[in-house]
């Protein structure tokens, strides 16, 4: 009888595009959503959790600017004839489907804040994963620009108040009524130009004034020697979108100015500029100037997405590139209204608007900044020197947890005493707690300072540490206070 094949082991790895978090990165990201959650629940905002898991109805046949039903979602059939069923690619078209289906237990406005991994089923690439994280805060039943303006000044708040200091970040608004203003003012009414006029909007900030001229027109030469073909639209009908993106003054009022002349007699135009007037206004009012909030017509998000005031924010600091030049930081957060997306479900318009901030963008930026990455101690290890004393152990560890230390008992093989000490080095452990039986018999315990311990094995010489013990005998009624003595020290 033939041998039967064993079973080829699993590999143990990550599937393709996603990654594994471990201690530092979870409670660095954990404390970051919770200072933004203070922010967003001082504003009065509710918190809600909605379901990973949406029907590919309730989200709809494509992500926002993509063109191909099912395009970028993890989605399986249910049973053979079931629903079909996906992971949901972000947290604004739940809230749709969680307002459609609850309005009447709602509030109007319903404000709501929801944090969690989004699933997009596209390439990977460098920083370009399947699986990451959003923050995000939405009013959905308000008409009415004080919501947008409201959203901007919130976002100014949550940003410093995880660590992002005022002057290292701004707020860019724009209104994509101004854009459908300037479009119409052009006279581009075909779908395939609109969208390549809107196309080259967005390489503004690549390429500039003179580029986007090139662009608009017959075409370019790239940086790479491609030639690019252009739009090939006129200088007069190309007038009003370089008026447009070079709008931005010294000033709200010039801006504000400059955008009321290049959209013409545009009606939905103009109904853009005043509702950014409003908005500068409200937020004029709230103490948010153009430190921290400016009218930026170059900011274009979402091209089919939004239906009136956008804004993003970027960091404005400087950072090294892989090449080591310099560079800004960027965008991490970003949003606006966007007032049909809960109409799919109830058939009536009903405004919303919010915004998404960058959770691994926002966390890389406070690294840059030095708010967090600094060293992060582990827990204090408690060693084991005679296992028929496991009660002991645990009432030290349970005294220090109590006090608000970190602490753990080793619990792995407690005869080699060296392992236990490599052990907390592989922890980062700040301290070791030894207490044999010569020390129960004397009521006492040796505390081992295992920071400094390191850093008199890293030092060349011992001169500048020898005046510092790194072991201590202490009573055992004493060892909480003595730890908390050491622990203070760092």
């Amino acid at each position: 009888m033939a041998k039967q094949k064993k079973a080829p082991r699993p590999k143990a790895q990550t599937p393709k595009g996603f990654r594994d978090f471990f201690g530092r990165d979870v409670t660095e990201r954990a404390a970051m959503l919770n200072a933004i959650a203070g922010v967003y629940h001082r504003y009065g905002f509710d918190a809600l959790e909605s379901s990973a898991v949406e029907t590919v109805e309730a989200l709809g046949k494509f992500l926002p600017d993509v063109d191909r039903p099912n395009e970028g979602v993890f989605a399986w059939q249910e049973d053979n004839d079931g629903d079909w069923l996906a992971l949901r690619y972000d947290l604004t078209a739940p809230l749709a489907r969680v307002y459609a289906q609850h309005r009447n237990d709602l509030p109007l406005p319903y404000r709501r804040y929801a944090m969690g991994p989004v699933w997009r089923n596209e390439k990977p690439g460098p920083g370009r994963f399947r699986q990451f994280y959003q923050c995000d805060a939405d009013t959905v039943g308000a008409a009415s620009v004080a919501a947008d303006a409201e959203i901007c000044a919130m976002l100014c708040d949550a940003l410093e108040e995880v660590g992002i200091p005022r002057g290292d970040y701004l707020v860019r608004v724009n209104n994509r009524k101004v854009l459908n203003g300037v479009l119409e003012t052009m006279g581009v009414g075909d779908d395939s130009q609109r969208n390549a006029v809107l196309r080259t909007i967005d390489k503004f900030d690549k390429v500039g004034e003179a580029g986007v001229r090139e662009l608009l027109g017959k075409g370019r030469l790239d940086a790479s020697g491609a030639y690019i073909d252009g739009v090939g639209l006129n200088d007069k009908q190309a007038a009003p979108v370089i008026a447009f993106l070079t709008s931005r003054g010294d000033s709200a009022a010039q801006t504000l100015g400059n955008l009321r002349d290049a959209v013409g007699d545009s009606t939905i135009g103009m109904e853009g500029v005043d509702e950014l007037g409003q908005m500068a206004d409200l937020l004029d009012a709230g103490g948010y100037g153009a430190d921290r909030i400016v009218i930026d017509p170059s900011v274009v998000r979402g091209l089919g997405y939004y239906t009136g005031p956008v804004f993003e924010a970027e960091l404005t600091f400087e950072i090294l590139d892989e090449k080591g030049r310099k560079r800004q930081f960027g965008s991490v957060a970003g949003g606006g209204r966007y007032d049909d997306l809960v109409k799919r479900f109830t058939g009536q318009a009903v405004p919303a608007t919010g915004v998404s901030i960058g959770v691994d963008r926002l966390l890389a930026a406070l690294r840059e900044k030095g708010r967090i990455g600094r060293e992060d101690h582990g827990p204090v290890v408690v060693t084991v020197m005679d296992r028929d004393r496991m009660s002991d152990y645990q009432a030290m560890v349970t005294e220090l947890r109590n006090a608000g230390i970190r602490a753990e008992v080793y619990l792995g093989n407690p005869k080699n005493f060296g392992n236990q000490l490599k052990y907390a080095d592989k922890r980062n452990a700040p301290v070791a707690v030894i207490a044999g039986a010569e020390e129960h018999e004397k009521g006492i315990v040796q505390i081992k300072d295992l920071i400094l311990g390191a850093k008199i094995a890293e030092s060349a010489s011992l001169e500048e540490w020898q005046d510092r013990p790194n072991q201590f005998e202490v009573p055992r009624a004493d060892l909480v206070a003595k730890v908390q003595e050491i622990l203070g020290q760092y």
